[in-house]
């Protein structure tokens, strides 16, 4: 590294392009967005505040924020993404801090094998009603899905009977819930409801018949260290809390996954960087540039 040229401008520009925020580098089109999520294997919808991770509003729109005139250019990443739903190019549901994500479907079976799925999808929800790990409301979700297939929101309040003022924040919480464990995701829109304007949503591996198939040889220490990969490949120097704030893991496991990519020579931990006190992990090419 050259010691007049700082760490933090090095990933800074690094991040311009890995984002995609460099005028030169915005994505135009719906194939040029597929091939962004496919490149970061997996980014936000919108630009999250405390989280750095590429987003495709910025990608599209450049690094500002999100635009309240309806006429903005940069929402035409709204129409890509009703139009990728339900095509099984991408990935998407609210995942990450239960935050609206795409995942590219090469990386989609790590995040799946840290779900707390199994090999039933039809009948081993209930084990994680009985302990106590999933709420009856999202169990009420499931099993109208189960029974009646894809279902737009209107009709899922229904057939979930969550329907009413007082069930909205229960059934709004329960289909984060299932979304963020790869239970269910959306797979259209539909024009139904007041809005003339919500999802259709349907069960994971029964949208997707090969995931757990394809998630069955992937094992948590493996799947792990495949997504931080990812994670840094985009935003090219993390901290520990960061790690911990986007994916919610255990800091011991955090740990050990850091350890592991850093005696890989992936990372590399650097005590002397100017916007984050915490010592962070850095891609080690970026220590050579």
């Amino acid at each position: 590294m050259n010691s007049a040229y700082p760490l933090t401008a090095i990933i800074r520009q690094y991040r311009a392009e890995t984002f995609c925020i460099s005028p030169a580098l915005q994505i135009r089109s719906q194939n040029e967005a597929v091939t962004f999520i496919n490149n970061r294997g997996f980014v936000y919808f919108w630009p999250i505040k405390g989280i750095t991770l590429p987003n495709l509003w910025a990608a599209a729109a450049g690094d500002r924020p999100i635009a309240d005139e309806h006429d903005d250019p940069g929402h035409i990443t709204w129409n890509w993404k009703d139009n990728l739903l339900g095509r099984k190019k991408v990935y998407y549901a609210r995942i990450l801090r239960r935050k609206n994500t795409f995942v590219s479907l090469e990386m989609l079976p790590y995040f799946y094998s840290l779900s707390p799925n199994y090999g039933d999808w039809e009948a081993d929800y209930l084990e994680q009603y009985q302990q106590g790990k999933m709420t009856a409301a999202a169990k009420s979700i499931y099993e109208a899905l189960l029974r009646e297939g894809p279902l737009n929101t209107i009709m899922l309040r229904k057939a979930s009977r969550l329907t009413g003022e007082a069930a909205a924040g229960l059934f709004a919480r329960a289909l984060d819930d299932l979304m963020i464990e790869f239970k269910i995701l959306p797979v259209a829109v539909s024009d139904a409801g007041a809005w003339h304007y919500c999802h259709v949503y349907d069960i994971t591996p029964r949208f997707y018949p090969d995931l757990q198939e394809r998630s069955r040889p992937v094992d948590e220490k493996e799947a792990r260290m495949m997504i931080l990969r990812k994670y840094f490949d985009s935003v090219g120097a993390a901290s520990n809390h960061e790690v911990q704030r986007l994916f919610g893991w255990l800091p011991e496991i955090i740990a050990e996954t850091l350890d592991t990519l850093t005696i890989a020579g992936d990372l590399t931990q650097y005590n002397d960087l100017e916007f984050d006190r915490d010592p962070v992990w850095v891609i080690t090419k970026l220590l050579h540039s």
